[in-house]
Order: structure tokens, then C-alpha cells, then sequence
């Protein structure tokens, strides 16, 4: 039988993961332009229907079940095998019922992640192939490899809430999208709603800490490390963005605070329960910082990642997978190791490999993805649709009339 308090804790953890893909549509809804509100937002939002059904029928059992190095199998298809009474084998405390509702909500908004890159450019048909294939051949695969006992968890290789299961990989997978897709033809466009924004920026961090102290999947010291763990990366990134941004720019932008702020935590999300709060203070500075430049960058070089998703999400999953394999301590998790200012070089190597790898196979496979399904359906919508904007042109509705 389940534990009761590890798995109350759970069902409030998984609830707040949840939010956090409506919180992404509003974050994403602000952002865009008002021809292209309602176009980003239900990318989101169709994610919680879609994927839901796809993790029923096949993406629990390819990523949670069998002994392959790259994938499961299929014995646990349409949830075959499990039932109410079933406990989670991994820490004998909850429901795997509740496992499996957990893992869905990180399969949600992980491709979620990625359509800001390129809002207001491709068509929701193109975009609900891009949804299914994107998961089966990119998401699952690594969820396998990480999380589900595969080749780079025996290796050794540490990612405690999805640095590389769902940043690294879905930041790289953006850049790719931009490389395919191509530029706005109108890259002046300003966000529609800072305060939606606002809004969308206070449920990701307040889901967050569903995201990150739930990944311990129980309630114990390590849930708390990573609860504070996470708010002190956050806040560390979110000053250091706004002190850099208001030293080029000449003025305090709201903007960049609430970037930084996703910054920091899509950073902190792979170290959360293996590292000392001090070094999740480091880890937020470097964060702050590093996806700075990174979208300073990305500007400099006109790649038109609409949304900054390679800057914050790739670059901060791959700079906090990297830094983990720097702080980590077995003092603060038996279960983790220690890391380069331990001594453990082996490890960070291991780190720098994995998280460099995941990048490369995310960025290359999302473009071929893409390529094949231009070949089905055009991906990118025609000149006179962007011009009208996608929320008339693909879907007949408007935002604000």
C-alpha cells in the first residue's frame, strides 16, 4: 500500500505541473502579437488533449517500461498491466497511477516549450504532426534514456527534474524550428499584454515547484532542498537579468525580469535536489547571465526565435545539466554523486557529453522531422495568412474584437 502523505503531496505536485502549460500559453499569448494571441496559446492547450492520449496508448510504456538502451517496449500500452492497486516499483510510495499522471504533465509542456520559436509562422495541422512525431522520435527517447533506467542512466549521467528531458532538448529543437521555418517577414512586432505576461510568468514559477520538488517523488529532506533550491535560483537569475539588461538598455525593462525569472528556473530544474542552496545561488547568477548573451546573441546573429526559447530553455537546461556535474554533493542526496568540486571529474565529463549530445540529436531530428512533414503538409503558413495573422487565418477567432 501507498504512503498517504507522499502521495497527497504528489497529487498537489502534479496539479501544479499542470498549470504551468496554461501558465506557458499566457506567458506565450503576452508575447506575440495581437494578430497571433489565440494561434500561440492553442498550441498549448491542445497539448494537454492530444498528448494525454498518446501517453495513454504508447508514450508511458516506451519510456517507462522494459530494459532497451533508447526505448521501452510496449507491455504497458493503453496502461495494460496497472491498475488502481498498483504501486510505483521506483520508490514503493505512491500510486503508479499517479506516476504516470505525473510523468504526463512534464510529456505536455515539453513540446509546448518549443512553439514559441516560431509563432505566427507555421499551420496548427502542420503543428499537430509536429506535436505527435516530435514525442515519439526526440521526447520519449530521452525520458527512456534518463529517467527510465536506459543507456545514459546507466552510464551515470544525473538529471534530477529535466535539464536535458525537456530543456535542453526542447531549446534546441526551437532553434532547429527557426532554422527551417525561417524569419517573420514583420519581426517589429511588440508584445500584446505585459500583464498577461505577468500572469503567465507567476503560474510557471509558482508550478515550478511542483515540477522540481516533485521530481523527488516523495516527501523527504530532498523534496525541501529542492523546493528552496528552485525559488533562489529564480530570484538570483531574475535580479542578475534585470541589473545586466538595465546596464545596456539604460532602463529597468519588466520584460527581461520575468525572462530572466524562467531563465533561473529552467536552470536550477536539473540540480534541484542534488545541490546546496548556495550553489543554487551561483547556478542563478550563471544563469542570469549566460541566457542573457545567449538571446544577445541570437539577436546579433537575426535568428528569429521569436520567443527567446533556445536562449532560456536550451541554453539554461544545458548550462544547469553542465553546472550540476560541477556542485553536485552526496551530502545533500545519497541517491546523486558528487560532483567536479568534489573531485569527481569522471562526472562532469559524463555531463558535458550527455547534455552536448542531447542537443545535437534534438537539433538535428526536429529538422528532419520538420523537412518530412513539409513534404505532407506546408509547414509554413502563406505570406497573406502571416499577414493577416494566424488567429483569423487558421482558426477564424479573435482575441480582442
Amino acid at each position: 500500500m501507498w504512503e498517504p502523505g507522499s502521495t497527497g503531496f504528489m497529487l498537489l505536485a502534479t496539479s501544479l505541473v499542470m498549470l504551468m502549460t496554461p501558465g506557458l500559453a499566457f506567458f506565450y499569448g503576452g508575447l506575440a502579437s495581437k494578430r497571433n494571441i489565440l494561434g500561440i496559446m492553442i498550441q498549448s492547450f491542445v497539448s494537454l488533449g492530444i498528448t494525454t492520449i498518446l501517453w495513454y496508448v504508447v508514450g508511458y510504456s516506451l519510456c517507462f517500461s522494459g530494459n532497451g538502451a533508447i526505448f521501452g517496449n510496449f507491455d504497458k500500452m493503453f496502461l495494460q498491466g496497472v491498475d488502481i492497486h498498483s504501486v510505483f516499483a521506483g520508490n514503493g510510495l505512491i500510486p503508479e497511477y499517479l506516476f504516470i499522471s505525473y510523468q504526463m504533465m512534464f510529456a505536455i509542456i515539453t513540446p509546448a516549450l518549443i512553439t514559441g520559436a516560431f509563432t505566427g509562422r507555421v499551420s496548427f495541422k502542420a503543428y499537430l504532426f509536429f506535436l505527435v512525431l516530435w514525442q515519439l522520435l526526440v521526447y520519449y527517447p530521452f525520458v527512456h534514456m534518463i529517467w527510465g533506467g536506459g543507456m545514459l542512466a546507466t552510464w551515470g549521467v544525473l538529471d534530477f527534474a529535466g535539464g536535458i528531458v525537456v530543456h535542453t532538448i526542447a531549446g534546441f529543437a526551437a532553434l532547429a524550428s527557426v532554422m527551417f521555418v525561417g524569419a517573420r517577414r514583420d519581426r517589429n512586432t511588440k508584445p500584446n499584454s505585459i500583464p498577461l505576461v505577468a500572469i503567465g510568468t507567476g503560474l510557471l514559477w509558482f508550478g515550478w515547484y511542483g515540477f522540481n520538488a516533485g521530481s523527488e517523488l516523495a516527501v523527504d529532506e530532498v523534496t525541501v532542498q529542492a523546493f528552496l533550491n528552485t525559488d533562489v535560483a529564480a530570484s538570483f537569475a531574475t535580479i542578475t537579468w534585470l541589473i545586466v539588461e538595465w546596464r545596456k538598455e539604460g532602463k529597468p525593462k519588466f520584460v527581461g525580469l520575468m525572462t530572466g525569472a524562467v531563465a533561473g528556473l529552467a536552470t536550477i530544474t536539473p540540480a534541484a535536489g542534488f545541490v546546496p542552496v548556495w550553489a543554487a545561488a551561483i547556478i542563478g547568477i550563471i544563469s542570469g547571465l549566460g541566457c542573457y548573451w545567449a538571446v544577445h546573441i541570437k539577436n546579433k546573429l537575426r535568428w528569429d526565435d521569436a520567443l527567446d526559447v533556445w536562449g532560456v530553455h536550451g541554453i539554461g537546461g544545458l548550462i544547469g545539466t553542465i553546472l550540476l556535474g560541477v556542485f553536485a554533493s552526496t551530502a545533500i542526496n545519497a541517491n546523486g554523486t558528487d560532483g567536479l568540486l568534489l573531485g569527481n571529474t569522471s562526472f562532469f565529463v559524463k555531463q558535458v557529453i550527455a547534455t552536448t549530445c542531447s542537443a545535437i540529436y534534438a537539433f538535428v531530428f526536429t529538422y528532419i522531422m520538420l523537412w518530412i512533414i513539409n513534404k505532407i503538409i506546408i509547414v509554413r503558413v502563406s505570406e497573406e495568412q502571416e499577414q493577416t495573422g494566424l488567429d483569423k487565418s487558421q482558426h477564424e477567432e479573435e482575441a480582442y474584437t
